[in-house]
């Protein structure tokens, strides 16, 4: 049957299915939108079937703050391919995926998918996900999500690569200043937020790889114990102020003498929680 123009382009309007797609669905359905709409997505999930097995190793970060609900989430999506990465729908998909997260709050991925979409509850998630899986062509899959509850702020890295939560507990916080905190741990990339956060047998590898330094440098061969002490004490404390968030120098302190602890400290606000993910750490 002859199909309008008019119809083909509220068709892709409302599937982002190509526009000989979107024709074609139309002549399937006999001019029916409603059908139409179920024929894409059914080739749309047959679509999704056959690149399922398709690598993702290329990917990007999303992330959602609602300071008004106090709630905040975080994504990691992945895609075959680094132009794919960096599209406009991708990009638009990563950043819709956080917002669901934080809410609707899954416990899981499959939950994930399984829920009514925000954007549009006639749809599931893992519909939208077929949405553009049938416009790109790539497989894509949702790797792992966070979602934290209070005063939160976040960053991602221009190229999507890197993003961060940080979440911190006050009467109030300047969202500039958590950003501005959540960029130095996506630059520094901390190991915990205070000393205390770090794992016990973690610290005790450290100290004996500095034992193993001090020790075999000539010039402490006769030194005592308890002076061989305060050096390992000291390469500890620089340790710390490497991997340590309240440690480390602010990246935007421009004098370089002012901790992340003591700005946090200086805005009455104490540091509880930052999760940061990169593409392709879990595998």
């Amino acid at each position: 049957m002859s199909v309008s123009a008019t119809d083909v382009k509220r068709l892709r309007d409302m599937t982002n299915a190509s526009m000989m797609e979107c024709k074609n669905a139309l002549s399937e359905a006999k001019g029916d939108m409603t059908k139409a709409v179920e024929v894409l997505r059914k080739k749309l999930k047959d679509v999704m079937g056959k690149k399922a097995e398709r690598e993702t190793a290329e990917g990007r970060i999303g992330t959602y703050v609602d300071p008004e609900r106090k709630i905040a989430a975080i994504v990691e999506v992945r895609c075959e391919s680094a132009p794919v990465a960096k599209s406009e729908h991708f990009v638009k998909l990563a950043d819709e995926l956080a917002r669901q997260v934080a809410l609707q709050n899954p416990g899981n991925v499959e939950q994930l998918l399984s829920q009514p979409f925000v954007g549009d509850s006639k749809k599931t998630v893992n519909d939208r996900i077929g949405d553009v899986v049938g416009l790109i062509r790539e497989n894509m899959k949702v790797t792992r999500f966070a979602r934290l509850t209070g005063l939160v702020g976040s960053y991602v890295h221009h190229d999507g690569t890197v993003g961060v939560l940080f979440q911190v507990d006050g009467a109030k916080a300047e969202p500039q200043m958590l950003r501005d905190v959540a960029v130095h741990i996506t630059a520094m990339n901390p190991l915990a937020v205070r000393r205390e956060d770090v794992p016990a047998d973690t610290i005790a590898k450290e100290k004996e790889i500095a034992l193993s330094q001090i020790a075999a440098d000539p010039k402490n061969k006769n030194k005592p114990p308890q002076i061989m002490e305060k050096i390992v004490e000291g390469k500890m404390k620089n340790w710390f102020a490497d991997s340590v968030l309240v440690d480390q120098i602010f990246v935007k302190d421009e004098a370089k003498t002012k901790t992340v602890g003591e700005l946090l400290k200086s805005a009455g606000l104490t540091p509880i929680k930052f999760v940061r993910y990169k593409v392709g750490e879990l595998t």
